[in-house]
């Protein structure tokens, strides 16, 4: 009975991480390019890693900027579903990982796990929208 207790508070405690670092997953997906690039192409690991986090940090002020600056409803829109795929991604596999020794048929599994993408991705557009905000309103 404490194993299952404790199953299920690690996994609701993974599922709150993933809600609160879901807007980092364009930033860390793009940095893990960057270094990869850079480091492929002969650079230095300290310039590889400086570069991934140049690019991180470009990826979110330009989201950052698009919001805060451009009036037009789609683009916003736009760069929200930009930013927030790979958190879909992130979310689907999360809960695929939790969920695929629990789960007999495949058909569920999908379906939670689409669902589970689904949340994780509005609750990263959700708080980029809100971040954007807080941001630019000082």
């Amino acid at each position: 009975m404490t194993l299952i207790l404790l199953a299920i508070s690690l996994s609701i405690m993974l599922c709150v991480l993933a809600f609160k670092f879901a807007i980092y997953a364009l930033p860390v997906m793009a940095g893990i390019v960057a270094f990869q690039q850079f480091h492929a192409s002969g650079a230095d690991f300290v310039f590889s890693v400086f570069c991934a986090l140049c690019s991180a940090v470009f990826s979110l002020t330009l989201v950052i900027a698009v919001l805060g600056f451009v009036k037009s409803p789609f683009l916003r829109l736009t760069a929200l579903a930009i930013f927030t795929v790979p958190a879909a991604i992130a979310g689907y596999a999360l809960v695929h990982g939790l969920a695929k020794n629990a789960v007999e048929s495949a058909i569920v599994l999908n379906l939670l796990c689409d669902a589970g993408g689904l949340i994780v991705a509005i609750a990263a557009m959700t708080n980029l929208h809100a971040l954007g905000e807080n941001v630019l309103s000082r």
